[in-house]
């Protein structure tokens, strides 16, 4: 019996251990249960979906019972470093506890300012999230948390340094090194890509620079916070009239201005990642602009730029650094850090800054040619800026120093005889004139290329079918004034008018143009192009005879033999010596190029300029910039139409006159003194009460006949359209770029337009 009994005990003894370890195993884990429970009470995580927190910390720290680092029933997420606790949330939300009123009152502020919702979200992040400023030194640049009741100014970030110590908000800097300290470890996630996705608010500035210019759109609509306050321009800050950049609400049709709440279609092509929420993007452009704006005579530096980044939490830390990407961006777009700017360093990489230019003149400048001969400058080409607000030639000219003389808007037209046309005539005949060319725009409107007409032909037509309808008849004199206003067209053309398109003559202006006073270069042009010419390999006397692009470098060819490589081409040249083929290009330029070059017209007009040896128009004028002489007749139109004082302050007796039209090549073939005879003819006709005296001196421009312009600027010719200036812009296998008035569909037959096709190609060329 003994082998069934011990058989049995044997199986009894492991059954006893198996239960026991059964016990000991439920034991333990009810054990973890409960420390698990006691985890759950101690940490919660953060509710936000991708948050990288695994165990946040309030940073409020509003409120006595506030969950620190501890146990909270929520988190609030504001970013992945930055949370508030729920403890905190009621401090300020609910109406019986301390924090509410301050809550109640910014809420207040907000809703008057503001778009925005006004959420505790919003307050925290706008009044209670700690400022983050970057060590200004060299060696060190790392970011640091300031305390919470520390405000952070632009002089503070501009001078912060580890370690320094506030009292009295007076800064002292104590102790050992400490910018040996760590930087804090949610800086390196701010600059990761994914961190702007998980930001529940976007970033709005407080004293935005940009804050004067856009006081009448909503704050947080532009960028800035509707709780800071708009601060008034410094007295030592004197803001240009002519400096424009942003446009105002139910504002439009001005060139180079920007919507403050959009952003353009460069910018989000440029940055995509801003398309849903662009608020972080317009608050940095805007800020950027309106720094760039208050004082144009220095470059702007991410630095100068991030000083004015006021915004609370860790979000400044990516503003400064996204900071540099749109700083880069409107620098290369000719936005900002432009014009006759003395560049302390190179703006853009070091392969770009190797630039050769080959001019075929003795000279720089090309259709801008400044003559001081006659004691006072006279443009030989270009002089006058047609639209000063938000014209690169404004900007040039506040950054060097230089006054423009505004124009005035009185132009007395004078008949030959003496007598000043009745100013009621004028009007009469401006508006009869220009309701012809209403009707032209609403002829043209369901015209193809193919239905395009002249548009002398067309203004006749037009003028005929009126006269006709209406029964009216124009006087003698009235249609002598007509022809003035016709011939002033043509002056606008460079142009007779049986040569331009009635479809395309004023293609331009569907786009935003230059607005505000039309001005006069008292010094001319030419003291811009050589402080922009200053320190550039020039190369006068060197004509291109061929570029060949065949290859992987361009290889350009001088007359003279003289041979260059190079990876970039631009070309400037006039579109006459690109219609007369004076440059061969290998392989031939494309056939759909090539059209567009044939479809523009190369307009002319001729100036001559005479020094008297005093002012004996000034008592008729009476102070007036220049004055008109109404032809005769339609044939002698366009013959010294409007006479120009290139002397606005009195001292100088110098008159500049145009030949246009017809005209231009009446007096082709003339001798200068004839031509100056049939002027000085004119004059005694129109002061035939007094004796005009010979001139002293005298010029006379031969644009037709000058071998590397042959014209004076561009027009679309019958048949045409704008979309040739655009198909000339463009670029061949990204090797050979094209520039000049002819090239600029929306500011053509301008030296701004000139300038800007400049910018244009010199963005595409470095982003190539």
């Amino acid at each position: 019996h003994e082998t069934p009994c011990g058989h049995t005990r044997k199986n009894l003894t492991l059954g006893v251990n198996s239960i026991a370890t059964f016990f000991q195993s439920k034991r333990k884990a009810t054990d973890t249960e409960e420390e698990d429970e006691q985890s759950e009470k101690k940490y919660r995580k953060c509710e936000k979906a991708g948050c990288s927190a695994t165990y946040p910390v309030c940073f409020a720290s509003a409120s006595e019972r506030c969950a620190k680092n501890g146990y909270t029933s929520r988190w609030y997420h504001l970013s992945c470093g930055e949370h508030f606790c729920n403890e905190c949330f009621d401090h300020y939300y609910r109406s019986h506890k301390d924090g509410y009123e301050m809550f109640a009152s910014w809420k207040k502020l907000w809703t008057s300012n503001g778009k925005s919702e006004p959420s505790l979200k919003a307050f925290m992040a706008d009044q209670q999230l700690p400022f983050w400023v970057q060590c200004t030194k060299p060696e060190c640049r790392k970011w640091r948390q300031l305390t919470k009741e520390i405000q952070l100014t632009a002089s503070l970030a501009a001078t912060y340094r580890c370690g320094m110590k506030f009292n009295n908000i007076k800064v002292k800097i104590e102790g050992p090194d400490h910018c040996s300290q760590p930087e804090d470890l949610r800086v390196a996630e701010v600059t990761d890509s994914w961190w702007h996705s998980m930001l529940i608010l976007p970033p709005l500035f407080k004293d935005s620079p940009a804050g004067p210019f856009l006081a009448a759109y909503y704050p947080d609509c532009v960028g800035m916070s509707p709780s800071g306050s708009i601060k008034l321009y410094s007295p030592k800050v004197s803001l240009c009239p002519y400096f424009q950049p942003f446009y105002q609400p139910n504002e439009c049709g001005k060139a180079l201005c920007v919507r403050p709440d959009m952003m353009e279609l460069d910018e989000l092509y440029e940055f995509p990642e801003f398309s849903r929420d662009p608020t972080m993007y317009l608050a940095l452009r805007n800020l950027i602009l309106a720094s760039w704006h208050r004082n144009c005579k220095e470059m702007l530096t991410v630095q100068k730029c991030a000083e004015n980044v006021i915004v609370r939490g860790l979000v400044r830390v990516r503003c400064v650094q996204e900071m540099e990407r749109v700083l880069n961006f409107m620098t290369r777009k000719g936005l900002i850090n432009t014009g006759a700017l003395a560049v302390t360093q190179p703006l853009l990489p070091e392969k770009f800054c190797t630039v050769l230019v080959l001019e075929a003149r003795d000279r720089i400048g090309g259709r801008v040619w400044d003559d001081s001969s006659l004691g006072v400058t006279v443009g030989r080409g270009a002089q006058i800026v047609n639209g000063c607000v938000n014209n690169p030639i404004s900007l040039m000219c506040e950054q060097m120093g230089f006054k423009m003389h505004k124009l005035g808007e009185r132009c007395d037209l004078f008949q030959e005889g003496g007598q000043i046309t009745d100013p009621a005539i004028d009007k009469r005949m401006d508006f009869h004139f220009n309701a012809i060319l209403d009707v032209v725009s609403e002829w043209r409107k369901d015209k193809s290329q193919n239905q395009d007409t002249p548009l002398g032909e067309k203004v006749q037509e037009v003028k005929k079918n009126f006269l006709q309808e209406s029964g009216i008849q124009f006087s003698e004199l009235e249609e002598k004034v007509l022809q003035f206003h016709l011939s002033n067209l043509e002056f606008a053309c460079g142009s007779t008018l049986d040569q331009v398109s009635a479809r395309s003559w004023d293609h331009n202006e569907c786009f935003a143009q230059f607005s505000g006073d039309h001005t006069l270069l008292t010094k001319g042009y030419c003291v811009l192009l050589h402080k922009l010419a200053d320190g550039l390999d020039i190369r006068t006397k060197c004509p291109v005879q061929s570029i060949d692009y065949s290859g992987d470098v361009v290889k350009v060819t001088a007359a003279n033999g003289s041979q260059w490589t190079a990876q970039k081409v631009l070309v400037t040249v006039p579109l006459t010596l690109l219609q007369k083929n004076l440059i061969q290009f290998h392989p031939p330029l494309p056939e759909r190029k090539q059209k567009a070059i044939h479809s523009l017209g190369a307009g002319i007009i001729e100036k001559i300029a005479l020094r008297f040896p005093h002012r004996f128009w000034d008592k008729k004028i009476q102070g007036a910039d220049y004055f008109g002489h109404v032809p005769p007749s339609p044939d002698q139109r366009g013959m010294f139409s409007v006479f120009y004082d290139m002397d606005p302050q009195g001292k100088q007796a110098v008159l500049m006159s145009v030949i246009t039209g017809d005209a231009v090549y009446a007096v082709g073939d003339m001798e200068d003194r004839e031509v100056v005879r049939e002027c000085m003819t004119v004059l005694r006709e129109l002061f035939k009460e007094q004796d005009v005296p010979d001139p002293l001196h005298y010029f006379i421009t031969h644009w037709r006949k000058d071998m590397w312009s042959q014209m004076s600027y561009s027009y679309v010719k019958t048949g045409g359209s704008g979309e040739a200036y655009d198909v000339l812009a463009e670029d061949i296998q990204g090797k050979v770029f094209f520039a000049g008035e002819a090239t600029n569909r929306h500011f053509p037959q301008t030296v701004t337009g000139a300038y800007l096709s400049g910018v244009r190609e010199a963005s595409k060329m470095a982003a190539v």
